[in-house]
């Protein structure tokens, strides 16, 4: 099989590269491993801020929506629970799809979307169970709809910190605190509010 444009990744990156390239006429395929295309956008339940331009106003995973059903109108080729196990001096790019079946594309350009890495603080029990980073928390919750945990104790009073912190609260933990090393809150008033 053979593809003008293949990206890896279907979420916010990949899906709106995909979407650029479609109102061009590329061909276009996206590979994600996930059941579903639109990445951290899922997570976000809170509603951006700035301008209209940003989207302010508007929660991610409305966002995901938004983009995803632009995807559909231009008829993108999309591959879902797809893993990419390898991509070759020819631009093929080998997939495992369901984990069952192989399947490979040859492609003219490809792009690397493969997402965001959680930036992750190391402590003396940090691989303990039941401390995660703040994406699992929120990916337990938003995807998995599983509460993380009863009582929770966040550490970061950053935008990612906070914003956590009241979705847990939303979701029915009982935050106990937040711990912020700096000697005052370090996320936007906004979210702090």
């Amino acid at each position: 099989m053979n593809k003008e444009f293949v990206i890896i990744g279907a979420g916010p990156a990949g899906l709106c590269a995909a979407l650029e390239a479609a109102r061009h006429g590329v061909d276009v395929m996206l590979i994600d491993e996930n059941d579903r295309p639109g990445g951290q956008l899922f997570l976000q339940t809170h509603k951006f801020f700035g301008s209209r331009h940003h989207l302010a106003g508007v929660r991610g995973f409305q966002i995901a929506c938004d983009l995803l059903a632009e995807a559909q109108e231009y008829g993108l080729d999309v591959r879902l629970n797809s893993t990419v196990w390898g991509l070759f001096p020819d631009n093929r790019v080998a997939f495992a799809i369901d984990d069952e079946e192989q399947d490979s594309v040859v492609a003219e350009y490809v792009l690397v979307a493969s997402g965001a890495l959680e930036k992750g603080t190391f402590f003396p029990g940090w691989t303990k169970p039941g401390v995660m980073g703040a994406g699992a928390a929120q990916k337990m919750m938003h995807v998995h709809l599983v509460l993380p945990g009863r009582k929770v104790l966040v550490v970061g009073s950053g935008n990612v910190g906070l914003i956590l912190a009241y979705q847990l609260a939303q979701a029915g933990a009982q935050v106990q605190g937040v711990v912020e090393a700096l000697p005052c809150i370090s996320g936007y008033q906004v979210h702090a509010g």
